[in-house]
């Protein structure tokens, strides 16, 4: 290596670590968002799987927790440090790939400035360790395509099956990694092979946790998630919000990068086949399901996450690898420049806004709802409400409100939701002392009164606001409620089972 690569390397550490302080101070000071106090609570008692998703989320958070405690840090505490190792994947699969460490230096910065990394490491959900095992797949198929030693099969079923652990989406390798191996000649001979099956095995085997769970909970996951394919009606009003999205999340100057070399990639003007290939099929075979999906229901931004290692060594090879004429060159060279502080200012702006609302003027906007700002001083009123009305279990609605109560009240408080028990079926139910006395529910305020079919008593009791700065996000009703005029929880199977 000679000083020159010696200095970019260096420098592209110093980065990457600068930026996971950066994360790191903002995820302490950022309060949880509700899917966040959702997966907090599934950690509490690990299982093979989940109503919703696979079980890897609960796992990581379940090991910062052991690290950091019961705190906002401790919650997202892996998941931020896992951006270390996914930078050491996808420096090493571009380095393979395309050669230089130019080049893969590049790949790193990039990836790590847009907000899919930046805020979706941060923010703990299944996407964050779906993120770093996606960087991991990337790694061991370019070994499979550098070495040709049919033990990288092996990795490569190791790295799928934590994808697998992580969200459904991670299946999509599959046929991915078939197209590939069809794609390109000298690597038919793999389909022939016993290693690339072996490592379909080491997958399955490290996704039957899964399977089993499913299996003893009549498929429900499976059914909730995979269902999400089928078109009932076409709505394509929804693929207009694509490419705005993702233009977000990617950063616009990352965002052009990445077009710009995955249009070289396919124009065959950069790299050898074998490599331009791994990168077109992992990252199109995805796009065009969610390309799908978005014909009848709305596809999330963070959703793509599988997409991005891919996608920012794509961006690399067009700031590297790839001969442009004069003025598309400048396009590159000003994107390449400014990507990293636009990135960082991104990030920056957007967690000031969570936390403050000041830069909409104190308005309501995207994240409004979602990032739990002013439970702290909101489970306080309610902790003493509960205490003064000597209520033995704290009720809720919905999965959200029911994480951010549990998260936010003294620990040990009894909470539990009312409905949609599927969600909980990991969890030990509140005892029968618990649910003998008063209970106190939770809500937003509505017309009627809630529960009273189920309850002699409901009486509202209080009404408490949720707020950042001057804003009133919502107001919770408090209501207590007695006489139980049969079971106490709606123990509905879900409408998947139904």
């Amino acid at each position: 290596m000679n000083p020159s690569e010696a200095r970019s390397v260096l420098n592209t550490v110093l980065t990457i670590l600068a930026l996971v302080v950066l994360r790191l101070v903002a995820a302490a000071y950022t309060p949880l968002t509700f899917d966040e106090a959702y997966y907090w609570m599934w950690s509490k008692s690990l299982a093979g799987g989940y109503y919703d998703h696979p079980p890897m989320v609960a796992l990581v958070i379940r090991l910062g927790t052991l690290i950091a405690g019961d705190t906002e840090l401790g919650v997202r505490l892996i998941s931020i440090l896992l951006a270390l190792p996914m930078s050491w994947a996808v420096y090493h699969t571009a380095a393979i790939l395309f050669g230089g460490r130019r080049l893969a230096s590049t790949s790193v910065i990039l990836l790590n400035v847009t907000l899919m990394a930046a805020v979706g490491t941060m923010i703990v959900t299944p996407d964050a360790p779906l993120l770093v095992a996606s960087s991991f797949v990337l790694f061991a198929l370019a070994k499979v395509l550098q070495t040709g030693r049919g033990a990288w099969w092996l990795a490569v079923g190791a790295a799928t099956g934590a994808a697998l652990l992580s969200k459904y989406t991670a299946l999509f390798f599959g046929p991915a990694i078939l197209i590939w191996l069809i794609a390109v000649p000298k690597l038919r001979r793999w389909l022939i092979s016993p290693w690339l099956y072996l490592g379909g095995l080491v997958a399955l085997l490290m996704f039957a946790p899964v399977i089993l769970w499913n299996a003893d909970h009549g498929w429900v996951s499976f059914i909730k998630q995979m269902g999400r394919a089928r078109i009932a009606d076409f709505r394509p009003a929804f693929i207009a919000e694509l490419i705005p999205t993702q233009i977000a999340f990617a950063t616009p100057l990352v965002w052009i990068l990445g077009a710009m070399g995955l249009y070289a990639l396919f124009k065959r003007g950069a790299g050898a086949l074998g490599a331009r290939a791994l990168i077109n099929t992992t990252f199109w075979t995805i796009v065009a399901y969610f390309v799908w999906h978005s014909l009848h229901a709305r596809v999330e931004a963070n959703w793509f996450a599988p997409v991005y290692p891919a996608f920012a060594i794509a961006a690399a090879v067009a700031a590297n690898l790839t001969q442009w004429n004069v003025r598309e060159q400048r396009m590159v060279d000003f994107c390449l420049r400014w990507a990293a502080p636009t990135g960082i200012v991104m990030f920056a702006l957007l967690i000031v806004q969570a936390n403050t609302g000041a830069l909409t003027g104190y308005r309501r906007d995207a994240t409004v709802r979602s990032v739990g700002v002013g439970w702290r001083d909101l489970a306080r009123e309610i902790e003493a409400v509960r205490a003064r009305t000597g209520a033995s279990c704290v009720f809720a609605p919905d999965y959200g409100t029911t994480g951010w109560l549990a998260f936010y009240l003294p620990k040990g408080t009894c909470v539990a939701q009312q409905s949609q028990r599927i969600r909980w079926v990991n969890m030990p139910e509140p005892n029968a002392s618990q649910l003998a006395g008063k209970l106190l529910y939770v809500h937003e305020v509505w017309p009627g009164d809630p529960l009273k079919d189920i309850f002699a008593r409901v009486e509202k009791v209080a009404e408490v606001p949720r707020k950042r700065g001057p804003l009133t996000i919502e107001t919770y009703a408090l209501d207590v409620l007695e006489g139980p005029k049969g079971e106490v929880f709606d123990r509905s199977p879900p409408p998947e089972l139904e």
